[in-house]
């Protein structure tokens, strides 16, 4: 047997300085916001509003998946609702005899 099994080796890896920063909270990738004003400048070549309008009618379900990728996802609303507290609840049960009675003439 060699005595290779004594020898430890380091698991520890030297990180740079600024490893793991990333861009700052709500910074946009550089080339997804050149991406979305080429497409925006396209769009405007086309005609805009107009040309999308027109494109809806004509293919509605492209136009549709679209619409749902910009749409958000998820909608949060806060909400304050108030009423007047209930002082009475109202049970009433319908015979369909007497509703047919008074029906007919």
């Amino acid at each position: 047997m060699s005595d290779n099994s004594k020898e430890v080796k380091s698991t520890v890896t030297r990180l740079p300085p600024n490893a793991g920063k990333g861009r700052k909270a709500g910074v946009p990738n550089r080339v997804t916001a050149n991406v979305k004003q080429m497409i925006l400048g396209a769009l405007d070549d086309l005609g805009g509003q107009q040309w999308l309008v027109e494109s809806a009618k004509q293919d509605p379900k492209a136009f549709m998946s679209l619409l749902a990728r910009i749409l958000p996802s998820e909608i949060s609303m806060d909400a304050n609702v108030t009423h007047a507290p209930i002082t009475e609840i109202r049970r009433t049960i319908i015979d369909p005899r007497i509703v047919e009675q008074e029906q007919t003439p």
